[in-house]
């Protein structure tokens, strides 16, 4: 299907569809998008995405690992590095 865009260029699907990452990525209206008003099929493709990206942020819980997950991969490092002297556990 294809759909008038400024200045009277025809946008096709496979042109949308290619624009679609550069739009979710920087969380654009994509209501606002002239191709999803006439097109049935790109707009579906769209509330399919928006559906699967609501449910993929409900799987797990996004934090920021705690100071001492760093700092027991730092001691993993050093551990593992030539000539490094065993760290005990406990000991800071």
């Amino acid at each position: 299907m294809t759909v008038l865009h400024a200045m009277d260029k025809i946008m096709t699907c496979a042109e949308f569809q290619d624009k679609l990452p550069d739009l979710f990525e920087s969380h654009a209206d994509l209501g606002a998008q002239d191709h999803l008003k006439s097109c049935d099929n790109c707009a579906s493709l769209v509330r399919d995405l928006e559906y699967i990206a609501a449910q993929a942020r409900l799987l797990l819980p996004i934090h920021d690992p705690s100071p001492a997950v760093w700092e027991h991969i730092q001691k993993a490092i050093h551990h593992d590095e030539p000539g490094a002297k065993p760290v005990s556990p406990g000991r800071k």
